[in-house]
C-alpha cells in the first residue's frame, strides 16, 4: 500500500492511499548566536568549588552571560509530515533555530543536552468536546565522549543510540523526528476528522549536586517552541 500525508493548511486535508506524499515546506532559519560564554567542565567546577572559589566563579557566569539578540530567530518546529505504512500513522517534522554555540560547548564539556516533543492527536468534534487519542512525551538526549570523540544520539521511541563523530549529523538526529509511530491505522476512523499538534522543549537535565546554583546554564538554554496543530481527516 503506497504512504500518504498531509500537512496543516485550510481547507482540511483527506488522507488517501492514491496521492503523493506533500511536505510543508518553511523558511530555513539557520541557528544564529553571536555571543559565546565560558563553560567550564565538571572536574574544574569541582576544584573551585572545593577550593571555595564560588565568587569568582559567578562573577565570570554574570560577567560572560550573552544577552539575547533582538534578531535571533526563536526555535521552531517545521518540515511537518503526517503519512502512513501499511499498519501506523506517521510523523516527520524538524526543530530549526535549537542550537547555540553554548549549548554545544556545554555538551562538548560533559553537559547532557535532551530536546523533548510533545504530540498530542484528538478526534475533533464540532459540537462536543474532543476525544483525545494520542498523548506522549519523546526525549532525545545528546552526550560527547571526549575520550572517543565522539556525539551519542538517545532516543526514547528507539532500542539503540546513535553515535557520529559529526556534530552536524548529531545536530541532525536531535532535532528531527522520523517516521514517528503515533497510531495505529486500525484505530481511525475513515473520513473523520482529527487534529495533531507537536511542540519541541529543552529539559533541564540533572547536573551534579551544587552545579545549579553556581553555574545555571539551563537558565542560559530555555527554549520552548509554539504548538504547531495539523488538521486532516483519515
Amino acid at each position: 500500500m503506497e504512504s500518504c500525508c498531509i500537512y496543516r493548511a485550510s481547507p482540511v486535508h483527506r488522507l488517501s492511499p492514491f496521492i503523493n506524499p506533500v511536505v510543508s515546506k518553511n523558511r530555513d532559519f539557520s541557528a544564529h548566536n553571536d555571543t559565546s560564554i565560558l563553560v567550564a567542565n565538571y572536574s574544574s567546577m569541582r576544584a573551585l568549588l572545593t577550593t571555595r572559589a564560588i565568587p569568582l566563579l559567578l562573577f565570570m557566569v554574570l560577567f560572560f552571560a550573552p544577552a539575547q539578540a533582538a534578531e535571533d530567530k526563536e526555535p521552531t518546529i517545521e518540515d511537518i509530515i503526517i503519512t502512513t505504512s501499511s499498519t501506523d500513522l506517521l510523523l516527520f517534522a524538524t526543530v530549526k533555530n535549537c542550537f547555540t554555540d553554548v549549548m554545544l560547548e556545554g555538551v562538548r564539556n560533559g553537559i547532557p543536552l535532551t530536546f523533548r516533543f510533545t504530540i498530542l492527536l484528538d478526534k475533533t468534534r464540532s459540537r462536543w468536546f474532543d476525544i483525545s487519542l494520542v498523548e506522549e512525551t519523546i526525549n532525545h538526549t545528546m552526550s560527547y565522549d571526549a575520550v572517543k570523540e565522539t556525539y551519542q544520539i538517545d532516543f526514547s521511541e528507539k532500542n539503540r543510540p546513535e553515535i557520529t563523530r559529526s556534530q552536524e549529523k548529531a545536530k541532525q538526529l536531535m532535532a528531527e523526528l522520523s517516521g514517528l509511530k503515533v497510531i495505529a491505522r486500525s484505530k481511525l476512523i475513515p473520513d473523520a476528522p482529527y487534529a495533531l499538534q507537536v511542540k519541541a522543549t529543552l529539559v533541564e537535565n540533572t547536573l551534579p549536586l551544587g552545579i545549579h546554583y553556581v553555574l545555571p546554564f539551563t537558565s542560559l538554554w530555555n527554549f520552548e517552541t509554539d504548538w504547531r496543530t495539523i488538521e486532516f481527516r483519515y
